[in-house]
């Protein structure tokens, strides 16, 4: 037995101690798992989005827990076993890789994908958006939802026509506001961050990954604006906007 199943089957045993002997760890349930679980990959995506390693190791052994966990309950309640889960994402990888273990020849990694769509489909899913989580937030989903689509060739042909399409849809919203009827303002919103999702796809850009680099910049330099208010013995709430925004200048350009 190599290293990395002797440490494998220890996390087993010490999962199966403190479902035995921890009041804590006997009294959870798959349902009250779920919040902790969404929790603790949300953890390892801002450990990710930082670059920091040592986070990423800790948070991947969190959800390492978890799988397990999950599992544990999952035998006690004779539905299944880690065994079974391990085996089942295995079979599954064999098949949906034919061009790996089997005599598929593919050209580049959209006929990978592609190749995937088309066997889920023939496992019996019903829609080739079918694999995306309801509860997934809204911009990942878009994201999803368009790669999905893509691979059965419901796609622009060309960057050109994503930005004629973007443009339409902001045309629209423009319509919208000037109508003033709130319902319809909420759509065509909807519909320009939808177009804009598909243009950061065509620029090679992962939207959910742009807007969260713009949201800690937001905070780093909201965060600024407080010092330096501070330091001058003010507030912002008791600035004018104009002497926050060239506060704001002053910071973006330091």
């Amino acid at each position: 037995m190599n290293e990395t199943q002797q440490q494998f089957e220890r996390l087993i045993q010490i999962m199966n101690e403190l479902r035995e002997k921890c009041p804590w760890d006997k009294k959870q349930t798959i349902e009250s798992l779920r919040h902790l679980t969404i929790e603790e990959t949300y953890e390892l995506a801002d450990a990710i989005t930082e670059n920091d390693w040592t986070g990423i190791k800790e948070e991947l052994g969190d959800l390492l827990l978890h799988i397990v966990f999950y599992a544990k309950i999952g035998s006690e309640k004779k539905e299944f076993t880690l065994e079974q889960v391990i085996q089942g994402v295995c079979d599954k990888l064999i098949v949906r890789h034919p061009h790996v273990y089997g005599d598929v020849k593919v050209k580049n990694e959209e006929e990978v994908k592609q190749n995937w769509e088309k066997i889920k489909l023939k496992e019996g899913k019903s829609s080739v958006l079918g694999g995306v989580p309801k509860t997934l937030p809204s911009m990942v989903k878009a994201i999803r939802l368009q790669e999905k689509s893509q691979q059965v060739g419901f796609e622009w042909s060309n960057t050109e026509q994503v930005w004629a399409k973007l443009e339409e849809e902001i045309g629209e919203l423009k319509e919208a506001i000037a109508s003033n009827h709130q319902d319809h303002i909420e759509e065509e919103m909807g519909d320009v961050f939808f177009s804009l999702v598909n243009l950061s796809r065509f620029l090679k850009v992962n939207a959910e990954s742009a807007l969260e680099r713009t949201n800690k910049k937001f905070i780093s330099r909201f965060k600024k604006m407080e010092e330096h208010a501070k330091m001058e013995n003010k507030f912002l709430h008791d600035m004018a906007l104009e002497e926050m925004d060239a506060l704001w200048n002053k910071i973006k350009h330091s």
